[in-house]
């Protein structure tokens, strides 16, 4: 069930299913998407946890922010759950969500019961070619250079996020109506302006990579990989730069695209319930 919670003035759509004195789960989508990235297994992860799914700021049903950035998108989710009464959650990361989460946990690393990682970059070793004009845009924030590191933010650019070097048979698997809402949304008053900040401000997501490596290590949360190897945007090397950091981490690197859960979703789901018993089984249960 989707609503809308004001948090700080701003309402935020989110989706709530499950038992909330289960331990909780936080699904954070990437771009150019929402909460409806997990529509095909919030039931099944109700059936042990109380599934947090929230649209973050200016996407799907969520109002936007001004100034938008990441840092502050982790705030609100930070009040969300407050307001929720979370203390302690499993959290998934995925694309831009990557770049929330990663505040939440490094701020409080004890409220991370563990990682999820699906397509998530937090290491350099992701970057490939495809970020060269983002990252010569961050080095010299000229009009023109903007205009090269945000050139995907049209209808074509969001059909290439979910279809983008993803051979054809995968792609044929994955729904129209997917992009098309996405751009239907992004093309609401103020939004392409909002996304244009959001590729300027992930640099200060990349600044923290350091940061992040340095946690994971120290804290070794325990970690499950789901990665779509057809991934235009985070290259491969990303998935051994998770599992160097944390040795003990379960990967599983499936023969899907970028949003893996467009057509992975039974099987990403079984792994996620499975992973999530074994956790909880170790962990206090929360109060």
């Amino acid at each position: 069930m989707q609503q809308r919670i004001v948090i700080d003035g701003t309402a935020i759509a989110v989706r709530l299913a499950g038992d909330m004195n289960r331990p909780a789960i936080l699904l954070l989508h990437g771009f150019p998407s929402s909460s409806a990235s997990f529509r095909e297994v919030i039931e099944p992860l109700a059936t042990q946890c109380f599934v947090i799914a929230p649209d973050l700021p200016g996407f799907g049903h969520s109002a936007p922010i001004e100034p938008p950035s990441f840092a502050r998108f982790a705030d609100l989710v930070e009040r969300l759950l407050a307001k929720l009464d979370v203390a302690s959650f499993h959290l998934y990361l995925h694309d831009f969500g990557a770049a929330v989460g990663l505040h939440l946990a490094t701020r409080a690393p004890d409220r991370v019961r563990s990682l999820i990682v699906q397509n998530a970059n937090a290491h350099a070793s992701g970057m490939g070619p495809a970020w060269d004009a983002t990252r010569a845009y961050w080095d010299d924030p000229t009009p023109q250079r903007e205009a090269e590191a945000t050139a995907h933010l049209t209808l074509e650019g969001t059909r290439a996020q979910y279809v983008g070097d993803v051979p054809d048979d995968i792609a044929a698997r994955i729904d129209a109506t997917r992009w098309e809402e996405d751009w239907r949304v992004m093309s609401l008053p103020g939004r392409i302006a909002m996304q244009r900040a959001l590729v300027f401000d992930y640099r200060h997501h990349v600044a923290r990579f350091d940061e992040i490596a340095a946690f994971l290590r120290r804290r070794q949360p325990p970690a499950l990989m789901l990665w779509g190897r057809h991934d235009a945007f985070f290259a491969l090397d990303e998935t051994l730069s998770w599992m160097r950091d944390l040795p003990r981490m379960e990967a599983h690197v499936l023969d899907g695209p970028h949003f893996l859960l467009e057509t992975h979703a039974p099987q990403c789901a079984a792994r996620m319930l499975d992973f999530v018993r074994r956790v909880d089984g170790r962990l206090t249960p929360r109060a």
